[in-house]
């Protein structure tokens, strides 16, 4: 039986249990539309401070990704933490955007690497995700969590159910945030 999916918002616990679960994981990987296909690369998140219901990225409005989010909006973000047995699917809507402040807000100079001209760049810019649902798996990440599931499961005939897994969807967003990060 499929888990049915709560309610979320910015701000309210399961948000910050989805925040604190990707915000140590600095890049995700980022699935668009092309044509029929799907197209996935990695993409540093930008973050400073919570999480208000968008994901911010740096890319070039030049790239094919910006070509293909400017067709088709709907985007995939997976976070993965294997040390700690975290996973995180984002489903949301993209949006480029060229807005000057909010670009400075982000811009931490390591970004030179990719944007030698800095936050003037003309070709540089941000890929927002307003974040419509996602779903995570937070499992424990010990051995003997897992000796003990595999015990269970050979006594039981059951699968074990240890960590916590939820189906959040998300009602509007929140203000743009400022932050620091590197680019995708």
């Amino acid at each position: 039986m499929a888990q049915q999916a709560q309610t979320a918002q910015p701000g309210d616990e399961r948000a910050e249990k989805l925040w604190h679960m990707i915000k140590d994981v600095d890049v995700a990987m980022m699935t668009t539309h092309d044509g029929g296909l799907l197209r996935s690369r990695p993409m540093w998140t930008l973050q400073q401070g919570g999480f208000d219901g968008r994901l911010h990225f740096f890319t070039r409005a030049s790239s094919a990704k910006a070509g293909e989010i400017g067709r088709d909006h709907e985007v995939a973000l997976s976070y993965a933490d294997p040390k700690t047995q975290s996973y995180v699917s984002v489903s949301g809507t993209a949006r480029l955007g060229r807005d000057g402040d909010l670009i400075r807000r982000f811009w931490a100079e390591p970004m030179r690497t990719w944007f030698p001209q800095g936050p003037e760049d003309p070709d540089l810019a941000l890929l927002t995700v307003e974040v419509e649902a996602a779903e995570y798996w937070d499992s424990p990440s010990s051995a003997m969590v897992h000796l003990y599931g595999y015990a269970k499961a050979a006594l039981t005939g059951r699968p074990p159910h240890p960590g916590d897994t939820a189906r959040l969807d998300f009602q509007g967003g929140g203000a743009p945030a400022g932050g620091r990060g590197r680019p995708g």
